[in-house]
């Protein structure tokens, strides 16, 4: 065991230097005495557990264990630890790094330096995540704690191929982020590019947490798409692991990121497993269509009620007999914004006031914006219509840019009607078909077409059924048996 410091001195020095003295309160150090021998104690203050370090030094006070008889006095005293997280800095860097992460450090008069894992991070306890809510199943999610996101994966998994690799990204935040997968299952070449990435990864530090994480791993820029998949539940992260998935676990966040991922994936919802597979294949499909419909209903219906030549006899109701005052396609797109408007304006106002809110902005400025002619009524159906279409799409990411799209075909309709309309539609599927995030095509099984793997997309099949891990995770092996 070497010396991290000459002296004790130089050691406290050392923390002067990086701290200051006084600058700020959480930094502390204190002389104590451990046994019979004096050492240095560092930490910072609301990162450590004080009950737990409180009764260790207190166990340390007898005074029958002489530690001093050895040069070694760094080696005696990790002998005499009586606590089971311990370990060696390997350099100052590495001893800064661990106070700042919650780990207490003991020096000795001959420099010596042991660190203890006594963190104690604020935070919450686990509760169900308000995004991804189920009728039936757990009720435990994510919390912004890493080793607790990590113990409710390893909960559900208990194997020791399950792996958790931990890194600290970025140069001045030194965020933790731990890759967690399956030792054959995972593709060793996917895994390999995503450490390249991480160690790539210039910055001074991630804030936002997984965002951040996701756009530097995949130069996302301005693309609207969700290149991965976020989950605040574990058994999610469990089932995606099974499958050959990689999950991202970021310090400070309370949701996973799981690669590789397709646009199916933001498609599908835990509620689909937790029924029968009949009723489970019924809820896919309802919400399929829902995505679907959200993207393509309002753009639709605005070149039919605008171009009445294309409207067959049995539907000739579709279209205000009066449009109004107002062009039906500046209508539309107040009314398509104002939802979402609505929608942030919801998630900003406290939650006593939210029903309020809603009461006031459907009852109030609807009817009344009708009643002025402002809006037509059937504007109003359709685009609340549209709204609640897009509310059932799981993925608040995809649900946004599904929006986004679906206001590119308004405007591609309404500016040169139905042949606008379907060239934006193909330039739209196009660029879908082109994503390849981590080498995987985004529209994957439908293109390129895989018809059993489409059929396992659009049935929820019987768990007992052999299912092969998906081809897109390009696993060792894709038998899901032992």
């Amino acid at each position: 065991m070497n010396p991290l410091f000459a002296t004790k001195r130089e050691a406290e020095a050392w923390f002067v230097d990086k701290f200051g003295t006084g600058e700020t309160y959480d930094a502390v150090s204190r002389e104590l005495h451990l046994y019979d021998l004096p050492v240095l104690m560092l930490y910072v203050n609301g990162l450590v557990d004080g009950q737990t370090v409180t009764t260790l030094l207190t166990e340390m006070q007898d005074q029958s264990k002489e530690v001093t008889t050895s040069h070694d006095t760094g080696e005696k005293l990790l002998s005499f630890f009586p606590y089971h997280a311990v370990e060696q800095p390997k350099s100052r860097d590495n001893l800064l790094t661990s106070l700042l992460s919650g780990l207490a450090a003991f020096i000795t008069e001959d420099g010596f330096t042991i660190l203890i894992d006594v963190r104690s991070y604020p935070g919450r306890q686990p509760e169900e995540p308000d995004n991804e809510k189920v009728i039936r199943g757990s009720r435990d999610g994510f919390t912004e704690n890493i080793l607790q996101n990590t113990t409710l994966v390893r909960r559900r998994l208990r194997t020791d191929n399950l792996r958790f690799e931990m890194h600290q990204v970025s140069a001045v935040g030194k965020t933790d982020v731990a890759i967690a997968y399956m030792k054959g299952a995972a593709n060793e070449k996917m895994l390999d590019g995503i450490r390249k990435r991480l160690d790539d990864i210039k910055t001074d530090g991630l804030t936002m947490t997984d965002k951040s994480l996701e756009e530097f791993l995949f130069k996302q820029r301005f693309n609207p798409m969700p290149f991965v998949r976020y989950t605040e539940r574990p058994d999610i992260c469990a089932a995606h692991l099974l499958e050959g998935h990689i999950a991202l676990i970021v310090d400070t966040s309370p949701s996973a990121i799981l690669v590789p991922t397709t646009i199916f994936d933001h498609l599908q919802h835990a509620e689909e497993y937790r029924q029968a597979p009949f009723i489970g294949t019924f809820v896919r499909m309802l919400r399929l269509a829902g995505a679907l419909f959200s993207l393509l209903l309002l753009p639709f219906w605005y070149l039919l009620a605008t171009k009445t030549q294309y409207i067959p006899q049995f539907l000739h109701y579709i279209g205000p007999d009066d449009p109004g005052a107002v062009p039906l396609f500046v209508q539309l797109l107040l009314a398509d914004l104002g939802i979402e408007v609505l929608r942030m304006a919801a998630i900003h106002t406290p939650t006593p006031m939210t029903t309020a809110m809603g009461l006031v902005a459907a009852i109030v400025i609807g009817q009344v914006a009708i009643d002025v002619g402002l809006f037509t009524g059937e504007v109003v159906l359709y685009v609340a219509v549209s709204a609640i279409l897009t509310f059932a799409i799981p993925s608040y990411e995809l649900s946004i840019t599904t929006k986004i799209f679906r206001i590119a075909l308004l405007i591609a309709a309404a500016a040169a009607g139905a042949p606008g309309f379907f060239i934006m539609l193909a330039v739209l599927v196009y660029y879908l078909s082109s994503m390849k995030p981590l080498n995987t095509p985004y529209l994957w099984p439908l293109l390129p077409f895989f018809p059993k793997a489409m059929m396992r997309i659009l049935l929820r099949m019987p768990m007992t059924e052999d299912m092969p891990r998906p081809f897109i995770t390009h696993s060792p092996k894709r038998s899901r048996m032992p």
